[in-house]
């Protein structure tokens, strides 16, 4: 299924829950995958290559979007940030890209994590109208 999963608590209510997380082989195979695609396309104007970033994410978001899952997906649009950044470096002699800057001109450019499935009894709570 691509999840971890774990016992815990909730916090607000502190009653069982079952804690899911993105497998950290999968993750990281996708980032390799990234990684070589990106290199072929190092050359490539920034705006393709935002654009064709921000397919991928949109693509990797819906089904790991679940509840609990959060950190790992901020970790996944980081590392693909993170990731492009030497690249950008690398495309001059005298790159001028700092971490500060690349946040300011590119980092917004990806979809913000968010968590698109709700929990279960969210989900399945249906009720009769009257």
């Amino acid at each position: 299924m691509g999840f971890t999963h774990s016992c815990g608590k909730s916090r607000t209510t502190g009653y069982f829950t079952v804690n899911r997380k993105t497998i950290g082989k999968r993750m990281a195979a996708k980032l390799k995958e990234i990684r070589q695609k990106r290199r072929e396309r190092m050359h490539a104007s920034v705006g393709d290559t935002v654009k064709w970033l921000q397919s991928v994410v949109r693509g990797y978001d819906p089904y790991h979007a679940v509840p609990g899952n959060q950190a790992r997906m901020k970790a996944f649009r980081h590392d693909v940030l993170h990731r492009w950044l030497p690249l950008l470096r690398r495309r001059s002699q005298r790159s001028r890209w700092t971490w500060a800057r690349f946040k300011e001109r590119l980092g917004d450019q990806l979809p913000v994590v968010e968590i698109l499935h709700p929990y279960p009894n969210g989900r399945f709570a249906a009720t009769h109208p009257r």
